[in-house]
């Protein structure tokens, strides 16, 4: 009795170890054909994702952060680790490319990189174009509905207009709004002078008893809900207010306007580079990437794909035909500016209640 017990125990043990092994091996295998996207929610359409799992035989993780300096703490803290590929804005590519956390893109990987816009290319952040992919473009613009606003508003100085009170919503991007209040002061987005920066933070306080919301998500269904009645807004937001209520108007500021692209990048330590570069290589077939953009909202960056954008789309994919405003693009800046710009920002939300 005892012998067949042994013998019974013996076979469980072999068993056991066998599973163990599988369970292991299968394990192994998940992770190497996981391939990890770390960007903002919501910035590919779900059928583009579930066609390159099946193209690939890759599974997506896809991963996400709220804002890019959150992006850049956790890659520098992983040694540029764990992502395969991220997509963020320009002035923290600036500073990833800066720390060593890219690779080179391999272009014989890239067959349609003749479709990106060219515009979109040799930018402060990757001025000969080796390590980014542009995935779209923007300015910051404000929209407003005619109905509920009683004064005709042209540029950022109106949003201090008392009639205002209490009706206007913000982005959470404090470079944008702080410099918001350096544009009406005629100052650049950009500069390093920190009377100036501190100029702006005391013509912010006098805006905040306009202020009813200060959030990045979905600001445009406040708009149209009637919640707030002048929005200063990303232009993905801006598209889809303007899908939805054509009533509504955009104004580009006459102080001029933010203009801001983001990319994608292969982090130095990505496990598949490879299929990074299949990925960004399968968004930029032309009609991908112009499913893409009609998903996104933001300004088409290739060029190769506007003719396959559909004609309702197109007024919101480029900007207006002769627009002729003065544009700025919003880089880094050294870090004293840039700590007197959160002491602003802070000190302002605080003045809002948000």
């Amino acid at each position: 009795m005892s012998k067949k017990i042994g013998v019974l125990k013996m076979v469980l043990i072999v068993l056991l170890i066998f599973l163990v092994a599988a369970s292991a091996s299968f394990a192994r295998g998940s992770r190497q054909n996981t391939f990890t996207i770390y960007t903002w929610a919501e910035m590919f359409p779900q059928e583009i994702l579930d066609e390159f799992e099946r193209e690939s035989g890759f599974r997506i993780n896809y991963i996400n952060f709220d804002y890019g300096e959150v992006m850049l703490n956790r890659l520098q803290a992983s040694n540029g680790s764990g992502y395969d590929l991220i997509i963020v804005d320009d002035y923290i590519l600036e500073r990833v490319i800066q720390l060593g956390l890219t690779q080179r893109l391999d272009r014989s990987q890239l067959s349609n990189y003749g479709n990106i816009n060219p515009i979109y290319l040799n930018q402060f952040y990757d001025p000969q174009n080796l390590y980014t992919v542009p995935y779209g473009a923007g300015v910051q613009t404000i929209v407003y509905d005619p109905s509920r606003v009683s004064i005709p508003i042209t540029g950022y100085a109106d949003l201090w207009h008392p009639s205002l009170r209490n009706q206007v919503g913000i982005i959470g991007n404090y470079r944008v709004i702080n410099g918001m209040a350096l544009k009406v002061l005629g100052r650049s987005y950009n500069t390093n002078n920190l009377e100036e920066i501190r100029a702006a933070g005391d013509l912010l306080l006098e805006l905040a008893p306009n202020i009813r919301l200060i959030k990045d998500d979905r600001l445009e269904a406040d708009l149209l809900s009637g919640e707030i009645s002048v929005a200063v807004m990303y232009t993905s937001q801006v598209t889809n207010a303007m899908l939805e209520n054509p009533n509504l108007r955009v104004v580009f500021p006459t102080e001029g306007i933010g203009f801001g692209i983001m990319a994608g990048f292969i982090p130095s330590g990505a496990a598949h580079p490879e299929v990074a570069h299949q990925f960004m290589n399968f968004l930029m077939d032309p009609r991908r990437g112009a499913a893409a953009f009609e998903y996104l909202g933001y300004y088409s960056t290739y060029s190769g794909s506007d003719p396959y954008i559909s004609p309702i789309f197109r007024p919101f994919l480029t900007l207006p035909q002769g627009f002729n405003y003065d544009m700025e693009m919003i880089q880094n800046v050294n870090e004293a500016s840039d700590e007197e710009h959160s002491r602003i920002w802070t000190r302002f939300r605080a003045a809002t209640g948000n």
